[in-house]
């Protein structure tokens, strides 16, 4: 299979289950978008989550050469911080300001942590992804009951300005 697909540091069974896991991630949180008919649902998510996985993975892989040829090898930080700028630009595209009310904030910060959780599951911090995955689930969930029940989000909060 090596002669195919190339040599790698990573093996291809731990790859393949680290783009699965993030991809799984971004699945998870973009059920919930999909599911109130929101802007940027499933599609997204598990893009934004499968592309963070494999560029982690190709900076890990572009680590792990330079290392085996005595190079200086690339800074895997410098790749989150890039991540991170691509998914704010992104993320900016879903949010708008229309007769005072700000709309798609929970659906920007949604696709920012799918980002962040692929990158994790790219690196193979499975634990980091998971809790962080539970806590956005509980966020994007738990408290869209929770502020469904508040007195005063019927008036203050609709249903398109408290959860797009």
């Amino acid at each position: 299979m090596e002669a195919v697909l190339g040599q790698t540091t990573i093996a291809l069974d731990e790859m393949l289950w680290r783009i699965a896991a993030a991809t799984a991630c971004g699945l998870v949180l973009g059920l919930d978008r999909q599911m109130r008919k929101l802007s940027a649902g499933i599609g997204p998510h598990m893009l934004v989550a499968l592309a963070s996985a494999v560029t982690m993975l190709i900076v890990l892989e572009l680590h792990g050469r330079a290392l085996g040829q005595g190079a200086s090898p690339p800074d895997p930080t410098r790749t989150i911080h890039s991540l991170a700028i691509a998914a704010g630009i992104l993320c900016s595209g879903v949010v708008f300001v229309s007769k005072g009310h700000v709309y798609g904030l929970t659906t920007a910060a949604s696709l920012w942590m799918t980002s962040t959780l692929g990158v994790a599951v790219g690196a193979g911090f499975y634990r980091i992804a998971l809790a962080g995955l539970l806590f956005a689930v509980l966020a994007l969930t738990g408290l869209w009951f929770v502020t469904r029940r508040l007195p005063a989000s019927s008036s203050a909060m609709d249903d398109r300005s408290s959860s797009t």
